[in-house]
């Protein structure tokens, strides 16, 4: 478990030496970068006998405004040549789509900005008060293990909540990274928004657009549950279930759900609600039409050809019925040899006798 110290006895803290234990011979593998690092184990560090080493998945610290939290990270040289690590803290963050990412280090290029959105090169928060102290370089030789001690030194003006940060060691170019759950003490508020709920694609490509604000102090665990009601019924949706997201205080993601259910024909209310550990729940709605346009369109273009057949029909058969008779009284068509002086009807009068 970390020890807490106050600040009075941070002035006179002494950082140990990195200590060393020799790991049992075996070779690595081809894929293996030669180096790894992880939490420190608690007293049993040496394994007698050879076995494993018992780890822990991330480091949990947590103290009040104005103490001075220690802890231990263990560094393997599984190569058979030297290595030298190089080790500071990092402020955490979440990507645009949720990803757990640090910020890099002070040498590394960035834009430099330091707005709320920003995620530029200097670590403000909780990566800044981690300290490797005379241990921040580490030579390690072959087939040897290091644990280094560190300290992490929380303001006494330190909001309380969590402050997500994580410990980086950097060899030749490669970063390993180990998160670091540091929560001060005092009042928490576990609280979210769901935003910008929209509908995008259609048939068994639909999906549903929405983006997650952490409004605490803490970080959520969301869960999500998505509900359809069209104009003909009930839409079947997307059951509840644990989103892959660790939403830290503070951050926005932007997030998709596929929606395989999705109508073929209708206009749909979408109402997605998010719920989380600590009472936190919200919900955000967005309505959509569902309508198969490539069908229609070629029913619309069916339509059209038949309608336009339709016309050019009925306009030949009305040409054909209205033609009037040449004035000659010859039909059109007939050779002239044909022609002649047409009998007269037998009721008709000359004038002259019979």
């Amino acid at each position: 478990m970390p020890v807490l110290h106050t600040l009075k006895r941070a002035g006179v803290l002494l950082l140990a030496a990195a200590a060393l234990y020799a790991t049992p011979a075996h070779p690595a593998a081809a894929d293996e970068p030669g180096w790894t690092a992880e939490p420190a184990a608690g007293a049993d560090t040496t394994r007698p006998g050879g076995g494993p080493y018992p780890t822990r998945p991330y480091f949990y610290m947590a103290g009040a405004p104005g103490t001075v939290l220690e802890d231990r990270l263990a560094l393997s040289n599984t190569s058979d040549q030297e290595r030298t690590v190089t080790l500071r803290g990092a402020d955490a963050y979440n990507t645009a789509d949720g990803a757990f990412a640090v910020r890099p280090g002070p040498n590394a290029t960035g834009s430099g900005s330091t707005g709320p959105d920003s995620e530029g090169p200097v670590s403000t928060g909780a990566g800044a008060w981690i300290s490797f102290g005379s241990g921040a370089t580490v030579k390690i030789p072959p087939r040897t293990r290091a644990v280094v001690p560190f300290t992490v030194t929380v303001p006494p003006a330190s909001p309380p909540g969590d402050h997500p940060a994580a410990v980086v060691a950097t060899e030749a170019g490669r970063e390993a990274g180990v998160r670091v759950h540091l929560r001060v003490s005092g009042p928490t508020l576990a609280a979210l928004t769901v935003e910008d709920v929209a509908v995008r694609g259609e048939g068994a490509a639909a999906v549903v657009a929405y983006t997650l604000v952490n409004r605490g102090n803490v970080t959520l665990a969301p869960e999500l549950e998505i509900r359809a009601e069209g104009r003909f019924g009930d839409v079947p949706g997307r059951g509840s279930r644990a989103l892959p997201v660790e939403l830290l205080p503070g951050r926005r993601v932007e997030l998709t759900e596929p929606w395989p259910g999705a109508p073929v024909l209708d206009r749909v209310r979408v109402t997605v609600t998010v719920t989380a550990p600590g009472g936190a729940r919200a919900t955000g709605t967005a309505s959509a039409w569902f309508v198969p346009w490539r069908a229609a369109g070629w029913t619309g273009l069916g339509l059209l050809a038949l309608g336009g057949t339709t016309s050019a029909a009925l306009f030949l058969v009305r040409g054909r019925r209205t033609r009037p008779r040449p004035a000659d009284g010859v039909t059109r068509g007939e050779a002239p040899e044909e022609r002649g002086p047409r009998p007269a009807p037998e009721h008709e009068l000359t004038g002259a006798s019979r």
